[in-house]
């Protein structure tokens, strides 16, 4: 018993050190573990409808998908995987929609009425708590605020799709499904066909974008939103910034949807025009963040692949089930550009001043994922192609613009597809699963990274200002 305790004991003083020393590293760890269990249990005969094991790169990509709440898939998820497959993928939606770390905080204080130190730095990590003591509140209204909605949207459409004449026991099973997928922003759907039969329900399409755009919002807004809902003027400049940012996008992504799309005779040109304002509202939502297909956007127009390009990489708010570099990032570039245009020394939004740390901040997570998108499209061009690679078999020959629209989406994990992904070669599938991963991951650990290595000098250089522009 005494070796055992003092095993435990430096086992435990190893965990402390490692994890408050590089808490990106051991969110990356786990992340990491988690996605090859998920990876493994799809890779069970009893997965697959056929009762076949699973291509592994399937299983690992279908695994990562899902903890990374993005959406692409290389088989259709409703026809190629079991019952126990798609229990697997939901679980695997949910863990990755909460965080693992986060997860771990919850698990912890169910246990020990208690969160150490570590567990509050990294559950602030994965949730963007504005403190540590935020962490415990925040914890419930994850719970609160995730289950709630799941389960509201998963009431909804149980009745829909008991009216579009499913089954009792498969309409419990795909409202539960989709209320999950929806709030969590993955875009996996269990039915083969998807959601493109509803395009004339918006009793059906409603609940998901709904789930979708308050997925995307982010916890800590609505922590802040819960705290002071009578009072906006308390609200925090995250908030604010946040659902600023969200409604201009909205309406932006809407608007030049419905000027580019609305007489494609593929996409919106085939329906009437109560079916094409619904169509376009929902598609809107699901262009940042969402990726439910509500129409082929392999038939969309080049610029509007473009437009869904750069509404993929902004993706939603910080703290939620939504990838991108995240809205208030844009705000923080959008303001010092203005601020800068301006002639201002400061960068100043709704009466508070926003320090230069973040600005460098944001341009760092920038930088760094525009980095990733064309290292990303480099590398699946020359694995689909034979312009780089002429000895090699088995080529695909992509376009330029199909390529980076699904290098985008895997990296923002909105999941949306020109339809390219089941025919890719096996080492651009894997190209996509770190894409994924990383995109999931990489803000997130990068922006820590740096925060917890800023250092304080006391011998300054002297400034010097080279040229721009």
């Amino acid at each position: 018993m005494p070796v055992l305790r003092a095993a435990r004991e430096r086992a435990r003083e190893w965990f402390d050190r490692v994890g408050l020393q590089s808490p990106a590293r051991l969110a990356l760890g786990a992340f990491g573990l988690v996605t090859l269990f998920f990876a493994g249990l799809l890779s069970l005969p009893q997965a697959t409808q056929s009762g076949v094991r699973a291509p592994f790169i399937d299983a690992l990509f279908t695994a990562t998908s899902a903890v990374c709440v993005t959406g692409l898939v290389t088989v259709d998820t409703g026809s190629y995987w079991s019952g126990f497959g798609q229990g697997v993928i939901l679980f695997a939606i949910k863990v990755g929609g909460l965080g693992i770390m986060t997860l771990a905080s919850l698990l912890g204080l169910a246990v020990s009425r208690r969160i150490g130190l570590t567990q509050r730095i990294l559950a602030a990590g994965e949730a963007r708590a504005t403190g540590l003591g935020d962490v415990r509140q925040l914890l419930r209204t994850i719970i609160i605020v995730s289950t709630a909605t799941e389960l509201s949207i998963a009431f909804v459409l149980f009745w829909r799709l008991l009216a579009h004449h499913e089954h009792l026991p498969t309409a419990i099973w795909h409202a539960i499904f989709y209320g999950i997928s929806a709030f969590n922003n993955a875009g996996f759907v269990p039915d083969p066909n998807g959601i493109i039969p509803f395009a004339s329900d918006p009793l059906f399409r409603a609940p998901i974008a709904l789930g979708v755009f308050i997925g995307g919002l982010g916890f800590p807004v609505y922590l802040n939103l819960l705290r002071s809902w009578r009072h906006p003027r308390e609200w925090s400049l995250h908030t604010k910034l946040t659902l600023v940012m969200v409604g201009l996008l909205s309406v932006i992504s809407a608007g030049m949807l419905a000027l580019f799309e609305w007489n494609n005779p593929a996409t919106l040109g085939q329906y009437h025009h109560a079916t094409k304002v619904w169509q376009t509202l929902f598609v809107s939502i699901n262009q940042r963040s969402g990726g439910f297909s509500a129409i082929d956007h392999g038939s969309m127009h080049e610029h509007t692949w473009l437009l869904e390009d750069v509404l993929m990489f902004i993706g939603g708010g910080s703290g939620g089930t939504a990838g991108g570099i995240r809205v208030t990032t844009v705000a923080v570039l959008i303001l010092a550009i203005w601020a800068e245009a301006r002639g201002r020394r400061d960068i100043e939004a709704f009466g508070k001043r926003i320090g230069t740390e973040v600005l460098r901040l944001a341009v760092a997570v920038t930088v760094i994922s525009l980095a990733f998108v064309i290292l990303g499209s480099g590398i699946m061009l020359a694995q689909t192609t034979d312009v780089f690679l002429p000895y090699r078999p088995g080529t695909i020959g992509l376009r330029l613009d199909e390529v980076l629209f699904e290098v985008v989406s895997a990296y923002a994990t909105c999941g949306l597809s020109t339809g390219i992904t089941s025919h890719l070669p096996a080492d651009a599938k894997l190209t996509l699963t770190i894409l994924m991963f990383v995109g999931r991951l990489g803000s997130v650990t990068i922006a820590a990274a740096l925060a917890l290595n800023r250092q304080r000098r006391v011998i300054r250089y002297p400034s010097e200002r080279p040229l721009i522009g």
